[in-house]
């Protein structure tokens, strides 16, 4: 038996990366899954089993029917991971170079795109008393880092959006809660030349555990949040980066 069967998952941002892995630990867990990307994820959503369905989280309409579809195939959602960011494809660029556009967009993915399936999500969870929403934001909150104010400023939100959402929903059973990664050679990390470049050798030495982090390292975490085990636990950020930061 696993840890999550039965429970209906959705998974924002499924379809690639931490997010496609985040999809098979779920579904391996007994989970059933639904995919929600703005990228295709038939053929992913076909191996762990599961449901795909074209979302862009930025949308509200978007949202209301990714949960929608997600009720009608699968069940009330229990879980959802908000893990849609934009990121890896950003260019690492100096605050005075970063336009207007480009800010509106990250701030419309990275943290709208959280508040829209929360407010998709979290009325099917009330109606179940029960539910687990799990933020994926970054240890880089804590630390800084150079040339990326857009992103950090967006985990900044998403992690005070943690806190603030779990005294509204925790007379309701649904436990709000943050995964914090540090760098994680993810499949789309490693495309992407310059953030490995820039960043890579300074985040390893910043941990205790001084190697670089797998996709792998952050499932234990993810199930934990995601499973009856952590059902007195909400409000938290839970730093998975080998001792890089202390929350």
């Amino acid at each position: 038996m696993g840890r999550l069967d039965g429970k209906t998952c959705i998974v924002t941002g499924g379809a690639k990366g931490l997010g496609l892995e985040f999809a098979r630990a779920l579904a391996t867990e007994g989970a059933r899954v639904t995919i929600a990307d703005i990228a295709d994820g038939n053929a992913a959503a076909a191996e762990i089993g599961g449901l795909f369905v074209e979302t862009d989280v930025s949308i509200p309409e978007s949202a209301r029917r990714v949960v929608a579809e997600t009720e009608r195939l699968l069940g009330k959602p229990e879980v959802l991971v908000n893990n849609a960011a934009l990121f890896s494809a950003l260019p690492m660029q100096s605050y005075r170079d970063i336009p207007a556009d480009l800010w509106d967009k990250v701030m419309a993915v990275n943290v709208r795109g959280a508040f829209n399936m929360v407010q998709a999500v979290a009325p099917k969870m009330e109606a179940l008393g029960r539910g687990k929403i799990i933020n994926i934001t970054s240890g880089t909150v804590y630390k800084g880092l150079p040339n990326m104010l857009h992103y950090i400023t967006s985990k900044g939100a998403l992690t005070a959006m943690t806190r603030a959402l779990s005294r509204e929903l925790g007379r309701s059973g649904i436990c709000v809660n943050s995964l914090a990664p540090g760098l994680t050679l993810s499949s789309s990390i490693l495309e992407n030349d310059d953030h490995l470049e820039q960043t890579r050798q300074r985040v390893v030495a910043s941990r205790a555990i001084t190697r670089d982090a797998y996709p792998e390292d952050l499932i234990g975490a993810l199930i934990f949040l995601a499973s009856s085990d952590s059902d007195f636990v909400t409000g938290q950020t839970l730093a998975v980066d080998g001792g890089s930061v202390n929350t």
